[in-house]
């Protein structure tokens, strides 16, 4: 099945996820530290007042995107993220000079204020949002203008759920900060674009 921005958002996680039991053989020797909240954090993460509409006009001042990444204590898929795809040095680098990262807890308490206005804690805000597994990535546009007064997940430019190895998942950073995404919102037919030509530029494409 095609994955178009719809699938994106209410694919099965096991389209896009991958048992535990296959991955850890792959997992590099990394572990991200755990904050008291008993989630994974990297050292760039966002510190924020969680106003998301401050936050976005922060990452469009440095000519970057959002990008919000939902977890919770004892996810296997989301230190799988940060254990794998996080510790690669050209994910990270790519995510750090594009984008704006943002934690939130699925669980969480913290007062989180929408973009348009709305306040509430991290859980209520992931129940607004459809945000019901982990991990889970919001990403939005670079335009603010085009986020004030909207509810977040009618924002959004594009959302990634569940684990996805590190090539489609570093992958969709690319396609949100091209803008891909406004002119191809199937992204699986996108990818195969994009691979076909990094494998034309000589570069290697290592899809798992």
């Amino acid at each position: 099945m095609a994955i178009t921005r719809r699938h994106a958002l209410l694919a099965p996680v096991g389209l896009i996820t991958l048992a535990a039991s296959n991955t850890h053989a792959h997992a590099e020797n990394s572990e991200a530290p755990i904050n008291e909240d008993g989630l994974h954090v990297q050292p760039w993460f966002h510190q924020s007042f969680l106003d998301l509409k401050e936050d976005a006009a922060e990452a469009a001042a440095a000519g970057k995107n959002l990008v919000i990444f939902w977890e919770q204590r004892g996810c296997p898929y989301c230190a799988e993220m940060h254990r794998v795809n996080l510790s690669k040095p050209e994910i990270a680098d790519y995510i750090q000079k594009n984008f704006l990262a943002l934690q939130l807890n699925l669980y969480g308490s913290r007062t989180v204020t929408d973009f348009d206005g709305t306040e509430l804690e991290e859980r209520q805000l992931a129940q607004h949002w459809r945000i019901n597994f982990t991990p889970a990535l919001n990403f939005f546009p670079a335009d603010v203008a085009a986020l004030n007064g909207k509810v977040g997940s009618d924002a959004e430019a594009w959302r990634l759920l569940g684990y996805w190895k590190p090539f489609h998942f570093h992958a969709t950073f690319v396609y949100v900060k091209s803008g891909a995404y406004r002119t191809e919102p199937n992204f699986q037919r996108w990818l195969a674009d994009y691979r076909a030509k990094l494998r034309a530029e000589g570069k290697n494409v290592d899809l798992w």
